[in-house]
């Protein structure tokens, strides 16, 4: 499956304009759908300040929860990629706080994890070892490995990651990571794997790579 293209399509939902997979099978695992929103009839008044509407206090729907709020409530246009969405889309402020948090990973982490590494591999507990480029998925799906071979891991079925670390400097004191052990089920297997990664030349990159995929395995990995 991974090697469909990442074909895109854009659409007109109720919410904006949304550039989204054409195939559903390859959202982002990171992605959200759109909400339903509150039906009009259900919310006379503002769900945040309880300011009645009439005709000059108008309701609007926050794109990332659906619920109705008026104006001053739900002023403020965040750019949400968990939805796909084009352009910066109104949000209520609890939405429009969680969703500036989010950018950070999405500005940072991810196009970290999309650009690469370059690591020594050695897959299971083979006495070989070989140089490959690791990247993410453009659809946040799956690890790519490179080299003389070419083999993916889907984010989904990792079970367990450890970051294995080493002394930044020869006199000791912080430490940096330095490389990963993964234990994941192939796709069509029960049967775990184990991976494992040590930084090559570029270990200042490397180091960066692990601890964006750390956050994306372990530590904060988006939550709806």
């Amino acid at each position: 499956m991974s090697s469909v293209p990442d074909g895109k399509k854009l659409v007109r939902s109720p919410s904006g304009l949304r550039m989204v997979p054409e195939n559903g099978a390859f959202n982002s695992p990171f992605s959200l759908n759109e909400p339903q929103w509150v039906p009009d009839k259900e919310c006379p008044s503002c769900m945040q300040c309880t300011k009645k509407f009439d005709f000059l206090t108008r309701k609007h729907h926050c794109r990332r929860c659906g619920r109705c709020f008026c104006d001053k409530c739900c002023s403020k246009k965040v750019t949400l990629p968990r939805m796909c969405f084009v352009d910066p889309v109104r949000q209520c402020g609890e939405c429009s706080r969680v969703s500036q948090k989010e950018m950070e990973f999405y500005d940072k982490q991810l196009k970290v994890l999309i650009g690469g590494g370059t690591f020594i591999v050695t897959l299971g507990t083979s006495e070989k070892s070989e140089t490959m480029m690791c990247r993410l998925s453009n659809n946040h799906r799956y690890l790519f490995l490179d080299g003389e071979s070419h083999f993916e891991v889907e984010l989904s079925r990792i079970s367990s990651m450890q970051v294995l670390t080493e002394e930044s400097t020869p006199e000791g004191g912080n430490c940096r990571a330095s490389g990963m052990l993964l234990h994941y089920k192939p796709m069509g297997s029960q049967d775990p794997k184990q991976l494992r990664m040590e930084a090559a030349e570029d270990k200042k990159t490397a180091s960066s790579w692990l601890a964006a995929m750390h956050k994306v395995v372990l530590c904060d990995q988006i939550s709806p």
